[in-house]
């Protein structure tokens, strides 16, 4: 199982859709605050639909609070500033996949920290500045539950005949 950690999330539609991302996935989120809405916010809560309920959400008031929770979990940064693509490391279960805030992204002094081994980027177009949080979030983990093969999640769909 993984687990999203949203450095100091701003948009509360973004942080809704990966509730349910997380709902739907079994991964863990992390929130590190300070965040830029309130978590009783009406848009976090429409965006999230009715899966509040079944994500498993930790909440932490910054980055230290996190670390000291965590101080040996291994991070993967996801950032424009990586050199490492996305898809060219090895994920295992149980590790996290950090995103920053939309605005502005993970610090310098953040990314430092995890050393830039650990930061990664999804390919875009040359002169574009990023792709949507919850959209980035949605690719990332799925490429570390395809490494996982998807293990815990049902890949049997409605009407196909077993194999």
């Amino acid at each position: 199982m993984f687990d999203i950690i949203l450095y100091q999330p701003e948009i509360p539609p973004n942080t809704g859709n990966i509730i349910r991302l997380c709902a739907n996935t079994s991964a863990r989120l992390h929130l590190v605050g300070p965040y830029g809405f309130k978590l009783e916010d009406a848009q976090l809560r429409r965006a999230g639909l009715d899966y509040h309920d079944l994500a498993r959400v930790w909440e932490y008031h910054d980055w230290e609070d996190f670390r000291q929770h965590h101080p040996h979990k291994k991070l993967w940064a996801f950032s424009t500033k990586g050199q490492r693509r996305y898809d060219q490391v090895a994920y295992q279960p149980d590790d996290g996949l950090v995103f920053g805030p939309e605005s502005r992204g993970l610090s310098e002094d953040l990314l430092h920290s995890l050393g830039q081994k650990q930061v990664l980027r999804l390919p875009m177009q040359r002169g574009s500045r990023s792709l949507n949080l919850s959209n980035t979030v949605a690719i990332a983990l799925y490429e570390a539950l395809r490494q996982a093969d998807f293990k815990g999640l049902d890949c049997k769909f409605p009407g196909a005949n077993p194999a």
